[in-house]
């Protein structure tokens, strides 16, 4: 059911809601993407709040199927605590699939573990399986607790996901290989990780267009939809292709916008208030949430990022939401994931609307001042 159209679940949407609910609530990282765009990891998500997440989307009805720690660090970089939470969500949800996404360093040494706190599924990412291209992806990588030379650490990386994914079929664990291509720098690697994954024991591999920024001003290429098919093409010549749900285009606004009307800017409430962990895409729910991005019009009426806001630390109840309304009481939309029906409650009778939508962040701004038609947005 679409979300951001038909935020009260009513029926008639007909769209498909996702049944693995991605939790980002790994704190550190074991890796720096080149095309990230940020120099600082952002901050992970408290267990109490992915768990009132949940819980909230239950209440509303919502088929989930598994949960899946995924980011904004790597599960396996600080594993104790990751072993810590699978057993906290195992105890709150029995009955739910549970999943870990990994660039895979150490992978071989805890997959053992992994399968006994529960884990049924990684998904393991990989980009590449030469070391000269995994020098392209990455600034930095970390197989310990200190960083190395690229090309050492490249090559430790290359193997300890091979080793990784034959540990996790001996350990019982469903591995899913996901490959994102990076335009002009790893879509020759595609056949070759299928190749690999496959004989190693991977179950599946799903492809995903790589967007990011090469830098602070210049943004990344995706590759076109025919490249991305020809590629799946190549890729299904030795694996089984998959498609993760929690990667599906699941409300997104521009796939709504017939369904039902946009609110408009006004004097009082000229901004839109966005729930990023990563600044390019809306993938936080409210309950998560301990930052607001702020986009309006500057005096030249081009909208743009003007800054942050911190919001109240997730708990309070009721007051947290008021608290909320009186933080962005300049805003007329709230994006988000998903959120509750009483904050949905009260921030609307505080004159602030929530949208739900899983899409790319200046996209959706732009839709909401108009489409789009003044141009890129730099701050």
């Amino acid at each position: 059911m679409c979300k951001i159209c038909n935020p009260n679940q009513q029926p008639g949407c007909g769209c498909k809601a996702p049944e693995w609910i991605t939790l980002p609530i790994a704190p550190h990282a074991a890796a720096r993407s080149r095309f990230c765009g940020e120099e600082n990891l952002p901050q992970a998500v408290p267990l109490h709040g992915a768990l009132t997440w949940v819980d909230d989307l239950l209440k509303r009805g919502v088929s989930v199927t598994g949960l899946d720690i995924n980011g904004p660090g790597d599960p396996l970089a600080t594993l104790p605590m990751t072993l810590e939470l699978l057993d906290r969500l195992r105890e709150r949800h029995p009955g739910f699939l549970l999943g870990v996404t990994t660039l895979g360093l150490g992978l071989a040494d805890h997959a053992s573990p992994l399968a006994q706190h529960g884990v049924a599924r990684v998904t393991l990412l990989v980009d590449a399986v030469r070391p000269e291209i995994v020098q392209k992806l990455y600034v930095w990588i970390r197989p310990g607790k200190r960083n190395m030379p690229m090309a050492e650490a490249a090559a430790i990386l290359i193997d300890e996901q091979s080793k990784g994914i034959s540990a996790c079929r001996s350990a019982g664990i469903e591995v899913t290989v996901l490959c994102t291509v990076y335009l002009g720098v790893n879509e020759q690697e595609v056949e070759e990780i299928a190749r690999h994954a496959a004989a190693l024991g991977a179950e599946g591999m799903a492809l995903l267009p790589g967007k990011g920024w090469l830098g602070s001003e210049e943004k990344l290429t995706p590759p076109a939809p025919e490249t991305m098919e020809r590629l799946r093409g190549v890729a299904a010549r030795h694996i089984k292709l998959v498609t993760r749900p929690e990667a599906e285009d699941v409300g997104a606004m521009k796939s709504a916008t017939s369904c039902a009307g946009i609110p408009s800017p006004t004097v009082s409430r000229p901004n839109v208030a966005v729930l990023s962990s990563n600044g390019m895409d809306i993938d936080l729910h409210l309950g998560q949430a301990i930052k607001a991005l702020i986009y309006g019009p500057r005096e030249d009426g081009l909208a743009c990022l003007l800054g942050t806001r911190t919001l109240p630390e997730p708990g309070g109840g009721e007051s947290r939401w008021q608290q909320v309304a009186e933080t962005l009481h300049d805003c007329f939309v709230l994006l988000a994931t998903s959120a509750g029906q009483k904050p949905r409650e009260i921030l609307g009778q505080h004159g602030l609307t929530l949208l739900f939508s899983d899409d790319n962040v200046e996209g959706t701004v732009d839709v909401l001042f108009g489409g789009g038609k003044k141009g890129k947005c730099k701050k």
